[in-house]
């Protein structure tokens, strides 16, 4: 019989405090550094479904006395997350769809320096007191808030966040003040760079940067953001196109924009990182047998007759599988000439695909979990492009999930279950 602990989320927040002075740091309590200026300080206005939030999801505060939140304290995170001057933005989101998505072991936390109006310069240390003269009294008054050097918080934060948790990735806005600097890509760059070494943070540590709205008054910024991957590998775009309902001044997004924008990168930071996202295993044996990472998931065949092959994506979640979670699956799927019936079926401990049914209108796909689990289903293209995706919560034993085919193109496809760390493919061929 499944059973529901209300109290256990709460009660270890709790205690995550006092705990983290006398523990290692927690492999399952994934923090991101974000900073940039007003769009990921965050501009939109703050609503009523806003103001609570998983408690999975934290907030380091990088300013003292913000909303009775003490510096370099883990708080609930509700908006604004940055600074006082700030509304809801793109980390709020960004936050609550990772523990939305993610496996229930994991916690999200956010380290966020953002200044309004600022350029890259914001983000030398020391800072260039030449460039501060010229700036307005309340762009002064936000710096002051982050003791008068904004990158050096950011840096003094990150380190008292990597006593708690890992440190997964950067997540970055900025550029709108930089339009017309060329230069400015090499500059985010040699941010980067010193953030890596200042810190000590892992030399390929992602980089997620976002676009500026396509219709907004700043829109040439893209030209100078979509640069930005030729600087390192370990940079990423973060797509704004569609994002076009915007504030009066035509340069942030709307709440909801913001929103959907979170979702944005964290589906990116999700695609990149992969496996590097499923709960590290815990000494208890239960945990341990439930959510040891899968090297090679062929064990047992997925279901009779049908041909086994090398489990989908790297186990460390390297570079390699950054386009989808399926990416070095599509590079193996071979031809098959079995028709709409044909699948090529990688299986993984704890999650079995079964023998699917494709249909002119649905593919039925049975699935076999070995405990009651949150189950993402996402169906790829060959190209690794998401195309359908759904959660739900399945039972132990043998679930079905019906897929709508009628609205893929004919063609060749992967299906992934992924149930916590564990992750089962189909390849199947649409034919009509």
């Amino acid at each position: 019989m499944k059973k529901v602990n209300l109290l256990g989320p709460l009660f270890g927040f709790a205690l995550m405090a006092a705990a983290s002075v006398y523990a290692d740091p927690d492999p399952n309590f994934h923090i991101y550094l974000a900073f940039g200026q007003s769009n990921m300080e965050g501009q939109g206005t703050i609503e009523s479904q806003d103001k609570t939030v998983d408690p999975r999801f934290q907030m380091l505060s990088t300013i003292d006395n913000f909303n009775g939140r003490k510096l370099g304290t883990w708080n609930e995170a509700i908006p604004p997350l940055a600074n006082k001057h700030g509304g809801l933005g793109p980390t709020d989101y960004f936050g609550r769809t990772l523990v939305e998505k993610l496996d229930p072991q994991i916690r999200v936390g956010v380290v966020v320096v953002a200044i309004a109006g600022c350029s890259i310069v914001a983000f030398d240390s020391p800072l260039d007191q030449g460039y501060m003269s010229t700036q307005a009294g309340w762009f002064k008054d936000i710096v002051k808030d982050y003791g008068d050097d904004p990158y050096q918080r950011l840096v003094e934060m990150a380190k008292k966040a990597k006593e708690d948790g890992v440190i997964k990735g950067i997540i970055f806005h900025q550029g709108e003040t930089d339009e017309g600097d060329s230069e400015w890509p090499g500059k985010v760059k040699k941010v980067y760079d010193r953030l890596v070494k200042d810190i000590g943070l892992d030399e390929n540590i992602p980089f997620f940067a976002g676009e500026v709205p396509y219709e907004g008054s700043s829109k040439g910024t893209n030209n100078n953001i979509r640069k930005l991957p030729s600087q390192s590998k370990n940079f990423y775009l973060v797509s704004a196109e569609g994002l076009n309902d915007l504030d009066m001044m035509r340069i942030h997004f709307s709440s909801q924009g913001y929103r959907d924008f979170g979702k944005r990168y964290a589906e990116k930071v999700m695609e990149v990182l992969g496996d590097k996202l499923n709960p590290v295993a815990t000494s208890t044996p239960e945990s341990s047998s439930a959510e040891t990472p899968t090297s090679s998931s062929g064990d047992t065949p997925a279901s009779s007759g049908s041909e086994s092959s090398s489990s989908a994506g790297p186990a460390d979640g390297s570079s390699s599988s950054a386009q989808s979670p399926e990416s070095s699956a599509v590079a193996d799927a071979t031809s098959s000439s079995e028709g709409s019936d044909a699948i090529r079926a990688v299986q993984a401990k704890g999650v079995t695909i079964g023998k699917m049914v494709v249909s002119q209108n649905e593919i039925v796909v049975p699935v076999n979990l070995d405990r009651a689990s949150r189950v993402n289903v996402s169906v790829y293209s060959v190209l690794g492009k998401q195309v359908m995706s759904m959660d739900a919560m399945f039972s132990a034993g043998e679930n079905t999930v019906n897929l709508e085919s009628f609205k893929l193109p004919v063609g060749n496809y992967l299906i992934s279950v992924q149930a916590g760390s564990a992750r089962s493919t189909v390849r199947i061929d649409i034919a009509r």
